[in-house]
């Protein structure tokens, strides 16, 4: 074996030393450059297990999860989000801090550039007490659309082309 400072082979037991920060083994020379330490030998270690602990049998079940009722952003989103904003005196710097939400994102909300996603319209919600998910509702159709008369299709046009293809080919005929 030879020493890690001074490459020469080592005599004896070879010795463990650090030396600037180093852990070496020396020879006896060397070893007097550093300060000497023994490296006992660890045990293996066992790993842990973790152990499950047996639930009390009146332990409290989870509720079940309720499927939510479909929810759509209104249409005014942006304008109401600025009035609460700027009754409650909140510059968009302090709303920021408020949700732990970027300034940039508020802004562009306000401006009517980005739609809040369910997550910040609902801490928009609880923050400036307004409304802004409301129910899912169907565009209602009007009697008088479903009651007028159908308009001119693709398949009409090219009934009324053939028509007249027809007549023009009676009309080559001799």
């Amino acid at each position: 074996m030879r020493c890690e400072v001074c490459g020469r082979s080592i005599r004896g037991t070879p010795t463990r030393a650090v030396i600037e920060g180093a852990k070496l083994t020396v020879c006896s020379e060397c070893a007097k450059l550093g300060s000497i330490f023994w490296e006992a030998k660890s045990e293996p270690r066992l790993k842990k297990v973790a152990k499950r602990l047996p639930q009390p049998m009146f332990a409290a079940k989870k509720k079940p999860v309720k499927l939510q009722e479909t929810l759509e952003l209104v249409e005014d989103f942006s304008s109401r989000v600025k009035q609460a904003r700027e009754k409650l005196g909140l510059s968009q710097e302090d709303m920021g801090r408020k949700l732990n939400e970027k300034v940039s994102v508020l802004r562009k909300i306000e401006r009517g550039k980005m739609a809040p996603d369910d997550r910040l319209a609902e801490k928009l919600e609880r923050a400036l007490k307004i409304k802004l998910l409301i129910p899912f509702s169907e565009p209602k159709v009007s009697s008088k659309a479903l009651s007028r008369p159908p308009e001119v299709t693709l398949g009409d046009i090219v009934d009324v082309k053939k028509g007249k293809t027809e007549a023009s080919e009676e009309r080559k005929q001799p």
